[in-house]
């Protein structure tokens, strides 16, 4: 039997388990690529961006994205722009629109720019650590390994946002072409995969029987949705899917709740943003969506046309009961 599947039958015998858990004792996540520190709400300081989080009553929210990078309704750069990378300011920031929808604790990812990941919690957060690789392999834009506790369990969260571009990391503009056509950005994706696992879930031999949840931009394809794509078998884009499938005990939530289905994650047709859970937490989970309503319905930014709003990327609820 395969690996893959001894994991989805731990999942339908972990589900069984949380099922005579006290109904309760529940979680819900919001996960959500916010395209630059959710640029589209600068013209009303985050109101509509924050009611709408406060609708969702999540109890726990993973942006991607999370720093303000430019100007209001502009592709101009901020001029404190350099201080942004100060955990400080970026923490301040969130602890303010935090508090606008319950939350009180926040958590910053490693970052070797300006594109973190940011967690906010109505639960306290332990930071476990923060992720940007080493001098061999990098992670271009960082990562983070946070925990919170639920009705007695400790969750591991892990946050993610791999290489955006089709050539290699740092290849210089007159080299990007021959980058591309040996696909090493496909390639660097899997390589950073490889080395946040290897920090996070697969430190622990026994992680399968764990609480994890794994989640962010993975900026490449997974094979669970190649009918819809129909790249070769041996295509590169499906390297980073392949790795987790194969070699973590993590299975994809939201194509295990929807397996006959595809749903875009972004304004095209792409499903590029996941959350994983190990067998133990995917038993718990008891709905899983990618979200789409009149607010985050990305639309074509008149003010610059490269951006949509109010997020290029659409937001993904998932909701837990132990």
């Amino acid at each position: 039997m395969k690996l893959h599947h001894l994991f989805i039958i731990a999942a339908l015998m972990a589900a069984v388990s949380c099922s005579n858990q006290a109904s309760d004792n529940k979680l819900r996540l919001v996960y959500w690529n916010i395209q630059n520190g959710m640029w589209d709400g600068q013209t009303d300081d985050y109101q509509r961006f924050t009611d709408w989080v406060a609708a969702q009553k999540p109890d726990v929210c993973v942006w991607c994205e999370a720093q303000p990078i430019y100007k209001t309704g502009t592709y101009d750069k901020l001029d404190n722009i350099d201080e942004w990378r100060a955990d400080s300011l970026l923490t301040e920031f969130w602890l303010r629109l935090g508090a606008r929808y319950g939350h009180k604790y926040v958590f910053t990812g490693g970052h070797r720019d300006n594109y973190p990941q940011v967690i906010t919690s109505r639960l306290p957060i332990e930071n476990v650590e923060r992720i940007t690789g080493n001098p061999d392999t990098l992670v271009a834009h960082g990562a983070g390994w946070a925990r919170i506790k639920v009705a007695g369990k400790d969750i591991n969260i892990v946050t993610l946002h791999t290489w955006p571009h089709a050539y290699g990391y740092n290849v210089p503009a007159k080299d990007r072409d021959r980058s591309k056509a040996a696909f090493e950005g496909d390639k660097f994706r899997r390589t950073e995969m490889e080395y946040i696992c290897k920090h996070t879930v697969l430190v622990s031999p026994d992680a399968g029987n764990g609480y994890w949840m794994m989640m962010g931009d993975f900026n490449s394809r997974s094979r669970v949705d190649n009918w819809v794509y129909r790249y070769a078998d041996d295509d590169t884009k499906l390297l980073v899917h392949d790795y987790i499938m194969s070699e973590t005990p993590y299975l994809d939530i939201i194509h295990e709740k929807n397996p006959d289905n595809f749903y875009s994650s972004v304004w095209g047709k792409a499903r590029i943003d996941f959350v994983y859970c190990t067998p133990a937490l995917a038993g718990c989970v008891v709905q899983a969506d990618i979200i789409t309503d009149d607010y985050t319905r990305p639309v074509k930014s008149q003010a610059v046309p490269s951006f949509r709003e109010p997020s290029d990327h659409r937001p993904l609820i998932v909701d837990f009961e132990f």
